[in-house]
């Protein structure tokens, strides 16, 4: 379903991604693990059209992204993939249901739709009863949990997921991994995961290792 091809990165003088490919499938959890400044978050942003490869190509449902203009590839980020980060980026002023909701309004689902399945998706996430909290009011795995709901709301292709559970505690991170698969088992959610977490990094499909610029 997502496929790169050849993807090489440099930062200066600094070629960071060197010639990168790899094919991930539908349903399927992938980690990639490597040594910081491995080039580990470049590669998962070049997969989710935030940062663009030096040369290289990637595709989704067989797709090029490659040379699509910022307009197309905003639309494909909102509809198609969602994202989650070590720090949630929830929008401090919004509620929890209001913050998953974002993405839908964005994509021109009307409030009641969006509303009925980010109530759907906070259930999911055992967060029924903290909707109308704002994110100050939520613990941190409580926020991350928010965060992979609104990543989920436009129902996309897969999901990126970059240190989800590295500002976490070892008890909310492990409710977060088991969280993911369970997505994976009633959604057939597909996910791309960056993670220092070897413990997490072992649970996945496979397991991909980035070293000197190669996996």
């Amino acid at each position: 379903m997502l496929v790169a091809k050849n993807i090489v990165k440099s930062f200066g003088n600094i070629q960071v991604l060197k010639g990168i490919s790899l094919n991930v499938e539908k349903g399927e959890v992938v980690s990639i693990v490597g040594a910081s400044g491995a080039g580990k978050s470049t590669l998962l942003q070049i997969l989710g059209t935030i940062d663009k490869a030096d040369t290289g190509e990637v595709f989704l449902n067989e797709k090029s992204l490659t040379n699509l203009n910022d307009r197309n590839l905003s639309a494909i980020r909102n509809k198609m993939m969602g994202f989650v980060f070590q720090f949630h980026h929830l929008l401090p002023e919004f509620t929890a249901l209001e913050n998953v909701c974002i993405p839908a309004f964005i994509s021109g689902l009307s409030r009641r739709k969006a509303e009925e399945k980010a109530h759907q998706l906070l259930k999911l996430m055992d967060l029924s009863n903290r909707e109308t909290h704002k994110p100050s009011a939520l613990s941190g795995g409580e926020q991350q949990r928010v965060a992979i709901a609104r990543a989920l709301i436009n129902n996309p292709e897969v999901v990126f997921a970059d240190e989800p559970s590295g500002n976490l505690d070892s008890e909310a991170s492990d409710k977060l991994h088991k969280l993911i698969f369970k997505l994976r088992q009633d959604l057939n959610q597909t996910f791309v995961i960056v993670t220092h977490n070897k413990e997490f990094a072992n649970m996945a499909d496979r397991k991909l290792e980035i070293v000197d610029g190669r996996i």
